[in-house]
């Protein structure tokens, strides 16, 4: 099998290493190190760590940003105000899918977004792009009128939970494999359209 090329090298090695590490304890050093490249390799590739992060983001997300975009396509065609569950099932369903519980990539990119979502660095806030943005006041939107009792802040919080709850499970899947764990998708869909739909607090 082929080498990966520089480029690929180093993104796979940042993805590790900002995921187990975080933004600011993650070095240029570390991540060209680890991909066997020279210093210079993310300045010509990227530009700065800032601009590798948002690369390894992306990366990680627009293959489940494209399935969650499509998802809500389809339900939006079928109805104007979707049910909970439907929504939740069309969001966190590409999460599950993007992220296998089985494998190390998988993982990984569990890890990421977990790190994304928790890591006081701005830089692991700011790698989204206009796509990104659009597709998250989509959602909000059809959250919005299928939960309108809800304030935008509370709103917000729960679909930051989504994102969480899938990580963990993701992970927690890969780390003990012999755990029953056949049922986590359907599991988490419950759970989550219920706390989802929870009056507001």
């Amino acid at each position: 099998m082929a080498r990966p090329d520089t480029r690929t090298q180093l993104l796979d090695a940042a993805e590790r290493l900002f995921a187990e590490h975080g933004f600011r304890g993650t070095s240029i050093r570390a991540v060209t190190d680890l991909a066997g490249a020279n210093l210079a390799a993310v300045g010509y590739h990227f530009g700065s760590k800032a601009d590798l992060l948002a690369a390894v983001a992306r990366r990680a997300v627009e293959p489940i940003t494209a399935a969650q975009s499509a998802n809500l396509d389809r339900l939006l065609a079928r109805t104007p105000d979707p049910a909970v569950a439907d929504l939740v099932e069309a969001f966190a369903g590409p999460l599950f899918d993007g992220l296998p519980g089985g494998d190390e990539p998988g993982a990984r990119r569990s890890r990421l977004i977990v790190a994304i979502l928790t890591d006081p660095a701005e830089e692991m806030r700011r790698w989204t792009t206009p796509a990104e943005d659009t597709l998250a006041e989509r959602y909000l939107a059809a959250f919005r009128r299928a939960l309108p009792t809800l304030s935008a802040g509370e709103l917000w919080f729960r679909i930051r939970g989504i994102l969480a709850v899938t990580a963990v499970d993701r992970l927690e899947a890969y780390n003990t494999p012999t755990t029953p764990g056949g049922p986590g998708r359907r599991w988490a869909i419950t759970f989550l359209t219920a706390a989802m739909s929870a009056p507001p607090s």
